[in-house]
Order: C-alpha cells, then sequence, then structure tokens
C-alpha cells in the first residue's frame, strides 16, 4: 500500500470527528438511563432508525474525502464554527450526566441537546472542507445537506424517546 495514499487520506475533515467519536465511546455509558440502549433503541421504526445509521455513515464517509486544510479566511471561519459546535455538543453532555434532575436535562431543549448540538460542528466541517480527494467538484451545500438529513432522523429519534419517557 502506498504510504502517500494513507497520508492523504489521514489528514482529510475527517479528523474533526474523532474528538466526537472518542467522546461518546468514553461518556455515552455515563448520560442518564433514557440515553442508554435499552431504553433509547427501543422500538424505533425502522426507517428511522435504518435512516439515521445510514445518513449517520454517509456523513462521516464523506469527511474522509475532504482534505483538511486551512489556508482560507472562510476556513478558519468554518473550524471556528466548528469549535464552538463542540464546545456546545460535549457541554450538553456534561449537563446531562452532571445534572440529570435538572430543569434543563428535563426539559425538550436540554434532552434533544446531544442531538441538535451537532449541527454547528457539522458545518464547521462543511465550510472549512473546499475540496474532495476525487473529481467532484466541492459544494458546501452538499456535505451539509448530508448533514442535516442525517440531523432531521436523529432529532426525530430524539423526540420519539422525550415524548415517550417524559
Amino acid at each position: 500500500m502506498n504510504i502517500k495514499i494513507v497520508k492523504k487520506y489521514l489528514l482529510s475533515c475527517f479528523l474533526l470527528t474523532i474528538p466526537v467519536l472518542l467522546w461518546n465511546i468514553v461518556f455515552a455509558n455515563k448520560l442518564p438511563k433514557d440515553f442508554q440502549p435499552e431504553v433509547f433503541s427501543k422500538d424505533i421504526p425502522a426507517f428511522v432508525k435504518y435512516g439515521e445509521n445510514i445518513s449517520r455513515i454517509a456523513v462521516f464517509m464523506i469527511t474522509v474525502f475532504m482534505p483538511l486544510s486551512i489556508s482560507e479566511k472562510i476556513q478558519k471561519q468554518g473550524i471556528l464554527i466548528y469549535i464552538t459546535g463542540i464546545l456546545l455538543y460535549f457541554g450538553s453532555w456534561l449537563e446531562l450526566i452532571y445534572f440529570p434532575y435538572s430543569g434543563w436535562s428535563n426539559s425538550i431543549a436540554g434532552f434533544m441537546a446531544p442531538a441538535y448540538t451537532p449541527l454547528l460542528w457539522l458545518i464547521g466541517i462543511g465550510i472549512t472542507g473546499n475540496s474532495f480527494y476525487f473529481k467532484l467538484p466541492y459544494k458546501r451545500w452538499f456535505f451539509i445537506s448530508a448533514s442535516v438529513i442525517f440531523l432531521i432522523f436523529h432529532n426525530f429519534h430524539a423526540i420519539t424517546i422525550y415524548l415517550r419517557t417524559h
């Protein structure tokens, strides 16, 4: 295998998803019971479950084909949006983990925050990207649209659980 090709794909926008993936792996089991698989995955309609998982995979796969570069002003703005989104996303989890009985955590906005705050960090990734490794012209709306489709399913899933448990 050509090391240059491997290095090229390692230096992709996928790097920006790694903090989220690691965060989810480390902290998912610390979330309140409504977020644990036995509750959160129970009786979700197949259309929602498959739509969410397929669109999630698509979003993360697209990042593999987007070179990570922060040379243009708009890309720097994208990184700032990404960082803001990551901080809000992590904060939404911490609120649920450390204050599960607070008014915020039990409100629809607080419960669903981990489902809607990814919009910012995903938009940040979409703005940071400016090309693909292959000959398809890069349009920011393509990645952002795929992200919005994922978030529609993801938020529908979260609101379904909220309405069922609260």
